[in-house]
């Protein structure tokens, strides 16, 4: 039977190293909280994408706009159900620090196409009235503190106005998404609004079409929808690109680069010398304790609990110091969410994060405290009474 008490009452002993070695533990439990919690955030939209959902874009590139002509020819393949025009704006609110996603697109077929779009404040009604009117999404109206009917100039940086001032939307209505594959930070406005400034001379900017989105009927094979759009302009005027709204999301979380790679490398890297320096502390404590494993012999206890007790001073080490960057972890979730929201939105830590969390709590102590207690196991109790501390 391992004698508990010697646990508490040997991490006691010295309880600036013990705090110390907790608050390493911590520190690096919640860097791989946050790090793990980054990169579901960015899988998240392309695990949540619509199946029914087509992203027709430029073979050539992203960032090449393609014809407005396009439109009503697609619109008549056969399986398309709707059709939505999406141009990026790449505007920003007051500060350039103040950025996130903007989007002309056609209000009605928005709607369409993205049922999960739901107004929670304000009015469809009043946002597809006014082509001066924008959605915004819960998550910005948070952050900036904007209301329904409140004026947001955002400044056009690549669709600058003629004399340099903001463009004005009204805010009609702040909407919330049912699916992680659309966030609650962009802002969409009226595609004729966008259309008819750049016609008038109010704004310039490049002319055409970002990407067109698709909704596939019920019935319909998307696949053979997205194989007979390609088709349709294989020999030009432009080559299009037509992809499935996961692979499409997909893109830009490769542009950010290999971040699994990167979080596995610097997690890793972290969570090696956290084991290193736990595994030194409890040798350090071993040591300390080698005459008082011969007294425990010497008493009777066996050496399977008296190495018990090395071992688990190395588990409630870890535990402790993991569970407090659990905590923390889950705490700061809110505030590093609001910050860093237009670039990872839907940033959580999910139940599994902090298994996985637990995992890695677990896996340090054991390989902790393996060796002081096998040193512990192994050690005669007239070798432990002669040892000087």
């Amino acid at each position: 039977m391992i004698p508990l008490a010697l646990v508490t009452k040997n991490l006691g002993k010295h309880k600036l190293r013990f705090v110390l070695t907790v608050l390493s533990l911590s520190v690096a439990i919640f860097l791989l909280c946050v790090l793990r919690s980054l990169v579901v955030a960015l899988n998240a939209g392309v695990a949540d994408a619509a199946a029914n959902r087509i992203i027709v874009q430029s073979k050539v590139s992203l960032f090449v706009q393609l014809p407005q002509s396009y439109g009503p020819r697609l619109a008549l393949v056969e399986g398309v159900e709707a059709l939505a025009r999406w141009n990026w704006f790449g505007g920003y609110y007051q500060d350039p620090a103040n950025f996130f996603a903007q989007f002309a697109t056609d209000p009605e077929e928005l709607f369409d196409v993205y049922p999960e779009i739901q107004v929670v404040e304000g009015s469809k009604a009043d946002f597809l009235a006014n082509r001066k009117a924008c959605l915004l999404g819960v998550d910005t109206a948070a952050k900036y503190g904007i209301r329904v009917g409140d004026t947001m100039p955002i400044i056009g940086a690549l669709y600058p106005t003629a004399d340099g001032s903001a463009w004005d939307f009204t805010v009609a209505g702040l909407y919330e998404s049912k699916r992680k594959s659309v966030d609650q930070n962009t802002l969409f406005f009226h595609y004729e609004y966008l259309e008819k400034s750049l016609e008038s001379g109010f704004a310039s900017g490049p002319g055409g079409v970002g990407i067109f989105v698709l909704k596939v009927a019920p019935g319909f094979d998307p696949v053979e929808v997205m194989s007979e759009v390609d088709a349709l302009y294989e020999n030009g005027p432009q080559a299009v690109q037509a992809t499935s709204e996961s692979e499409f999301q997909a893109q830009f979380v490769s542009m950010v680069g290999n971040v699994p790679l990167l979080v596995s490398s610097i997690g890793g890297g972290v969570m090696l010398a956290i084991l290193l320096a736990t595994l030194n502390t409890m040798l350090m404590s071993a040591r300390e304790q080698t005459r008082d494993i011969g007294v425990l012999k010497a008493l009777g206890f066996t050496d399977g609990s008296v190495s018990g007790v090395l071992f688990l001073q190395a588990l409630v080490l870890a535990g402790c110091g993991g569970l407090l960057g659990m905590i923390l972890a889950t705490a700061s979730a809110p505030g590093i969410a609001a910050a860093i929201g237009s670039m990872f939105p839907g940033y959580q830590v999910t139940r599994g994060t902090l298994l996985e969390a637990a995992g890695a709590t677990a896996l340090i102590g054991v390989l902790a405290g393996i060796a002081p207690a096998v040193r512990a196991r192994a050690m005669t109790v007239i070798d432990a009474l002669r040892a000087v501390r």
